[in-house]
């Protein structure tokens, strides 16, 4: 097959403003021409999408799941790209190695692990997982002098293993002091990658924190020249959110590079041992124990008392957070805000895949029963695009694919020349397409059915490779490859 052509589609191109029927041409994993009525080679696949729309693949720059069931999943929801940016990897090197070695349906791509990094660096010992470094409390403190110096050379070793950046869970050590993210973003400055933050808590939920969340990172912004990107802001802002994007507009009008995700979701997933679930401090966050649902069980915490006794027996335990109730009017305009705000982009924060067994990887598809995550991972870019092209009609078809594919895919233009090839459909791009359904596309997966694939979702490449064709995925085919700095 010399390539394949889309033809008769809306081509929605967000790197040049494209935006008309026509054909595209797809050709050794590369964008070969765009245009209407191509004439193209006499062996090549002609697949007609008159009525459908035609783009660049989604690019999440926060997600989470990193298995090929997981990838599976968010490749019915759009997604070409799926990296792990907030959290990073412990090690970066092994991560990749791994990938690679049971392979991936989407390209894939890690951080340096600002909390994994400081967990070695003050026990001697590597954490076991995401989950467990949420629930531990031995690297939540502030860092010796010698600690921190072991700790910001672990972050540059990982960096120039190819490390995309350096994501930092501050919002998991709160207390810590605000010298040692200054530290980072300097480190992060001086190797020309960005800092992906969950940040610590606002000064509206805690008038103790040492430093207001979101004003860290613009300070940072400011002070080291690092380039700076605020992660989930519908989750961490809550209802103090319109100060949060005023204050994060002023930033990037006076010049500082600061980029913000928000996901379309009223409610979030961590370990329940997080620093801010703890009983005494739900109250700040405009929480009850009610609000917590446990992922694995569904059960719904009765109260402190119930609340105290997980946190004690597993503090890794998974659970949903509900911050905002999507059906309050109120609610629901912040979250949509967060989402509206100009340049924000779409990031699931997808979570990891778990089986009754314990178990988080799975080759079957359809996926086995049994699976519990936060909905978020099969539905966040079907949803964001019900929401705000279908039903709100905030995005135009072009800026939709500007938030989701265009924009994350800038994040990391300074550091990673194939970052340059995607979210585009510029000749020479490389093939991660998505075409839609704009009529159809919306997200089925529930709290209580987390992994239904998102539907209107008519086919998937990546790197030209066909992952989903007429609606239907192949198992059969792992095209993922590496995004890495350098």
């Amino acid at each position: 097959m010399t390539g394949l052509v889309f033809r008769g589609g809306t081509v929605c191109d967000p790197g040049t403003g494209l935006f008309e029927v026509a054909d595209v041409l797809v050709s050794g994993g590369r964008v070969g021409a765009v245009g209407a009525d191509l004439v193209v080679p006499e062996d090549s696949v002609v697949v007609d999408v008159s009525g459908l729309v035609v783009g660049p693949g989604f690019v999440d720059v926060h997600s989470h799941v990193d298995s090929v069931a997981g990838h599976r999943l968010q490749a019915m929801d759009g997604v070409c790209t799926a990296l792990e940016l907030e959290a990073g990897a412990m090690r970066v090197e092994r991560a990749y190695s791994a990938a690679a070695a049971s392979g991936r349906p989407l390209h894939y791509g890690y951080s340096a692990s600002w909390g994994s990094a400081r967990f070695l660096a003050h026990t001697g010992v590597e954490p076991s997982g995401t989950l467990a470094l949420v629930g531990e409390s031995r690297w939540q403190r502030s860092s010796t002098g010698a600690e921190r110096r072991r700790w910001l050379s672990l972050l540059e070793d990982e960096l120039a293993v190819g490390g995309l950046g350096i994501g930092v869970l501050q919002g998991y050590a709160p207390r810590t002091d605000p010298g040692e993210f200054l530290d980072v973003a300097r480190l992060a400055a001086r190797a020309g990658v960005p800092v992906f933050t969950h940040v610590r808590e606002l000064v509206e939920a805690d008038p103790t924190t040492p430093i207001d969340g979101s004003g860290e990172v613009v300070r940072a912004a400011v002070e080291a020249g690092a380039a700076m990107h605020h992660c989930h802001v519908n989750s961490t802002s809550r209802r103090y959110v319109d100060r949060v994007l005023g204050a994060l507009d002023e930033a990037r009008r006076d010049g500082l590079q600061v980029t913000v995700e928000a996901y379309p979701y009223g409610f979030g997933s961590t370990a329940i041992g997080a620093f801010f679930l703890a009983p005494e401090r739900l109250a700040v966050s405009g929480l009850a124990p009610s609000d917590l649902v446990v992922v694995d069980t569904g059960e719904r915490i009765a109260d402190v008392s119930r609340l105290r006794e997980i946190r004690v027996q597993d503090p890794a335990t998974q659970c949903l957070v509900h911050f905002l109730d999507e059906r309050d009017e109120a609610d629901n305009a912040r979250l949509l805000r967060a989402l509206a705000f100009p340049d924000s982009i779409v990031a699931s924060d997808a979570m990891w895949l778990t089986w009754p067994d314990g178990s988080h990887e799975s080759d079957e598809w359809p996926l086995p029963p049994g699976a519990r995550t936060h909905p978020r991972t099969a539905g966040t870019f079907a949803k964001a695009w019900r929401l705000m092209v279908r039903e709100q009609k905030r995005w135009s078809w072009l800026e939709a694919f500007r938030r989701c594919s265009y924009l994350p895919a800038r994040v990391l233009d300074g550091i990673c020349a194939a970052a340059r090839r995607k979210g585009h459909l510029g000749v020479g791009a490389d093939a991660d397409i998505v075409v839609l359904d704009p009529a159809t596309i919306t997200d089925r997966a529930t709290v209580t059915d987390p992994t239904r694939p998102s539907s209107g979702i008519r086919h998937l490449l990546v790197a030209g490779t066909p992952v989903v064709t007429d609606g239907q995925l192949d198992p059969g085919v792992l095209p993922g490859q590496p995004i890495r700095a350098g």
